[in-house]
C-alpha cells in the first residue's frame, strides 16, 4: 500500500455493472462534492459517478474507492484500487493537519483548492496523467487570470501563480493571460451600469446533431407550432424591452438551435420586433447563429442584412463527408462552402466558423484537412471546441453504439487548429471549457482584429446583465457587487407557448429587484 500525506479522506468507488466500470462518491460532508466529481470526470471520462452515503457497507462490487473525511483537525483521503472484483491491488493515501497548511479549519476557497489538490495528486498517481488545466474544474479558468490583470499582475506572474495554486500548464496559463489582456481591452469598450446585452432563442434545428445537448428539436416536427413561437417570442421581447426602460443594448445574439431554421418573414418579425422596442443606440454588434448550412438560402440571408445583423456564424463542425454523415449534420462539405461564398457576395464581413475535434474517428490528419479548407474560405473568426459529451446529447444516451470508435482530441490536434487560425491573422480572444471535454482540453475563439465576438466574452466573464428570450433562455443579471442572479424560461415549446406570460412575470421580477 503506497501512502501519501497531504489533505482530506473521501470515498469514490468503480463498480462493475453490466461489464462497466461505475464511480461511486462517499463523502463524511457535503463540502466541495461539485469540484471532486469534476475531477473524477476529468481523469475518468464516460465513467458513471454514483455517490453513495458516508459509512455504506463495501458490497464488494467497486474497482475504485476515493474516501474523503473531514475531521476537525485533520482530512484525509484514501484511493482503493482494485485489478480483480475479490482483489485489492493498491491504496494510497493523503493526510494534511489544517493547521499546518495555515487553514483554521476546512472552510473556504483555501481550503478547497488543498482538497482538490491531493484528490488531483492521488488520481495522477493512478492513472499516471496529468490534467492540462490541473485541479481547475470550472468553465471559466479564465476569470482566474482576469482578475489578476485587474490585480496590476504580469503575465509571468499570473503563469507562475496559476501553476503553483491550481497545477495549470505553462501553455495553458500563458493562453489565459493572453486571452484575458484581449478581453479587458475589448470590454472596456462597454458601459455595465446603464448598458446590457440580450439573447434571443430559437429552439430549432434541420436536424439534431449526435453530440448535441442544447435546447433544440427537429424542425420538421416543430413547422406548424413556429408561427406560435414567434408570435409568443415577440411578446416576451417587447416586455422585456419595457422592463429594461432606459437601458440600452450592447450586444444581441440569436442562438438556438439553428435561428436560420427560421423563414425569412419570421426572421423579420423577430429582428424588426428588437429594433422597435429597445434602444439600439449603442448597439456594437448583432450576431445570428446561421449554424447549419443546410438551413441557408439567399433570402434568409438578405433578410439579416436588411435588418442590420453585422455578425454570422456559418458552422461546418468539420470538413470530413463522413463524420458529418455520421454526427448526423446532413448536409454535405459542399453545401458549407456555398452557404460561405453566398453570405460573402452578400456582403457579410463577419463570418464565423465553428469546429469540434476529437468528433468520432477523426484523426490528426483529418483536423489538418478541415483546417486547411478553412483557410481557403478565409472566415473572419474560428471557434475551436473539443468535444464534449452531455449527459442529454444522443451520443450519451447511446454511447454502447459508438464507444468503440476514437474520440480523442489532444495538444497536438488542438495546435494544429489554433496554428492554422494564427496563420490567418487571428488572434484567441476568449475561452471556455466544459465536462467531459474529449483531452480535458478547452474551446478557444480566434478572431482577426475587430471581428471579435464581444458576446461570446461578455457571457464567459460574466461581467454585464444579460437578458434572454425563449425557451431554454437563462437571464443573468450582475449585480453591483458581483454577484449573478438567474431567471430560467422552459425548455419545452409547448410549454413555453402556454407560460410565456410567466417567464415575463419571471423576468419582471428579477429586473424589478434589481432596481
Amino acid at each position: 500500500m503506497a501512502t501519501r500525506k497531504n489533505t482530506i479522506r473521501q470515498l469514490i468507488s468503480w463498480r462493475i455493472f453490466t461489464g462497466e466500470a461505475m464511480i461511486q462518491l462517499q463523502l463524511s460532508e457535503e463540502k466541495y462534492e461539485y469540484d471532486v466529481r469534476g475531477l473524477l470526470m476529468a481523469f475518468y471520462p464516460h465513467e458513471e459517478i454514483v455517490k453513495v452515503s458516508w459509512g455504506s457497507g463495501d458490497d464488494g462490487s467497486w474497482r475504485r474507492q476515493l474516501l474523503v473525511e473531514y475531521q476537525k483537525d485533520t482530512a484525509v483521503i484514501t484511493l482503493s484500487c482494485r485489478e480483480e472484483e475479490t482483489v485489492l491491488s493498491r491504496q494510497a493515501q493523503a493526510q494534511m493537519q489544517w493547521a499546518a497548511a495555515g487553514l483554521s479549519s476546512p472552510e473556504g476557497s483555501r481550503a478547497k483548492s488543498a482538497v482538490k489538490r491531493r484528490v488531483y495528486e492521488l488520481l495522477t498517481g493512478d492513472t499516471n496523467r496529468v490534467l492540462p488545466w490541473g485541479t481547475l474544474t470550472g468553465i471559466r479558468p479564465t476569470k482566474i487570470a482576469m482578475g489578476m490583470v485587474e490585480q496590476g499582475m504580469t503575465d509571468e506572474e499570473i503563469v507562475a501563480c496559476m501553476k503553483s495554486t491550481y497545477l495549470v500548464n505553462d501553455e495553458k496559463s500563458a493562453l489565459s493571460a493572453e486571452i484575458a489582456r484581449r478581453e479587458k481591452a475589448l470590454l472596456e469598450k462597454l458601459d455595465y451600469e446603464n448598458g446590457c446585452s440580450l439573447y434571443v432563442g430559437i429552439p430549432f434545428c434541420p436536424t439534431t446533431c449526435l453530440y448535441c445537448s442544447f435546447t433544440s428539436y427537429p424542425i420538421g416536427r416543430y413547422e406548424g407550432q413556429s408561427d406560435g413561437y414567434v408570435a409568443a417570442l415577440e411578446r416576451e421581447l417587447t416586455a422585456t424591452a419595457e422592463l429594461l426602460g432606459k437601458k440600452k443594448l450592447n450586444t444581441v445574439y440569436f442562438g438556438g438551435g439553428t435561428p436560420t431554421t427560421l423563414t425569412p418573414l419570421q426572421l423579420e418579425r423577430l429582428l424588426e420586433r428588437i429594433r422597435e422596442a429597445f434602444d439600439l443606440s449603442k448597439l456594437k454588434e448583432l450576431t445570428v447563429e446561421a449554424g447549419r448550412p443546410d438551413s441557408i438560402t439567399p433570402e434568409k440571408l438578405r433578410a439579416l442584412k436588411k435588418h442590420g445583423v453585422s455578425r454570422i456564424s456559418i458552422n461546418p463542425q468539420t470538413m470530413k463527408q463522413e463524420t458529418l454523415d455520421l454526427i448526423g449534420r446532413r448536409h454535405s462539405v459542399e453545401q458549407v462552402r456555398e452557404a460561405f461564398h453566398m453570405a460573402r457576395e452578400l456582403g457579410f464581413d463577419n463570418i464565423n466558423m465553428d469546429l469540434i475535434l476529437g468528433l468520432p474517428r477523426e484523426t490528426i490528419d483529418d483536423v489538418r484537412f478541415t483546417m486547411e479548407e478553412i483557410k481557403r474560405l478565409r472566415p473572419d473568426s474560428v471557434t475551436v471546441h473539443s468535444l464534449a459529451v452531455k449527459r442529454a446529447a444522443r451520443l450519451n444516451q447511446l454511447w454502447e453504439q459508438y464507444a468503440h470508435m476514437s474520440m480523442e482530441n489532444s495538444d497536438e490536434t488542438m495546435t494544429a487548429a489554433s496554428s492554422a487560425a494564427r496563420e490567418l491573422g487571428m488572434y484567441p480572444y476568449y475561452l471556455y471549457r466544459q465536462k467531459n471535454m474529449a483531452g480535458n482540453l478547452e474551446n478557444v475563439g480566434f478572431a482577426a482584429p475587430g471581428k471579435e465576438g464581444l458576446y461570446n466574452i461578455l457571457i464567459m466573464e460574466e461581467k454585464q446583465s444579460i437578458v434572454a428570450c425563449g425557451a431554454g433562455a437563462t437571464t443573468k443579471m450582475v449585480t453591483g457587487d458581483g454577484r449573478i442572479r438567474r431567471a430560467d424560461n422552459v425548455k419545452d415549446v409547448a410549454l413555453y407557448l402556454e407560460k410565456v406570460d410567466e417567464m415575463i412575470e419571471r423576468k419582471r421580477r428579477l429586473l424589478t429587484e434589481e432596481a
